[in-house]
């Protein structure tokens, strides 16, 4: 049995969640794209309108062996606003949802589970609206997405939105970094 997983996450704007899970020990290969919608082979100029249906996301390969898949979770749930209703910030629309993709049917399983206890333990001041959405296609993003952060950290919305985060991220988190 490999220790090798996928798994599709849609904190907001990929950008965003990939310079986090880039950061994490575990993690192997990102891949920012695009899920959850009916338009085949979306641009993100497509995507961007909001009427594909598509959300940005990130496709994250792990070794369980040294992450698991709850550490996955605690990570992602702990640096977006999973509260927001298709909106992180001031990104508005269907394709900045808090989502999580999967076929596998007892990942579904640990994933609603732990939305329920973050749910119960009252963290979040409002319920968790993330969608856990069955995996469809997923489209890869255009090439200059990836990593993109690390390559525009001087671009206002890096500077403004994405740079907080990951301070926040090696400041709460660090146990996890690479």
């Amino acid at each position: 049995m490999t220790s090798i997983n996928t798994i599709i996450l849609g904190g907001g704007c990929f950008w965003c969640t990939e310079a986090i899970f880039n950061r994490i020990n575990g993690v192997i290969n990102i891949a920012p794209g695009y899920i959850g919608g009916k338009t085949k082979n979306p641009t993100y100029r497509d995507v961007c309108t909001g009427l594909t249906g598509h959300a940005e996301v990130i496709r994250v390969k792990y070794d369980s062996k040294l992450i698991s898949f709850r550490d996955i979770l605690m990570i992602f749930f702990s640096t977006h606003d999973p509260t927001t209703f298709n909106r992180q910030g001031n990104d508005i629309g269907t394709q900045y949802r808090s989502s999580i993709f999967t076929s596998n049917t007892s990942e579904r399983k640990i994933i609603n589970d732990y939305i329920i206890e973050l749910n119960q333990s009252k963290i979040y001041l409002n319920p968790i609206v993330t969608n856990v959405e069955k995996e469809t296609i997923f489209y890869l993003a255009e090439n200059y997405h990836y990593d993109y952060f690390e390559q525009n950290k001087n671009v206002p919305y890096c500077s403004m939105v994405i740079a907080p985060k990951v301070k926040k991220l090696i400041k709460s988190k660090n146990s996890f970094l690479k």
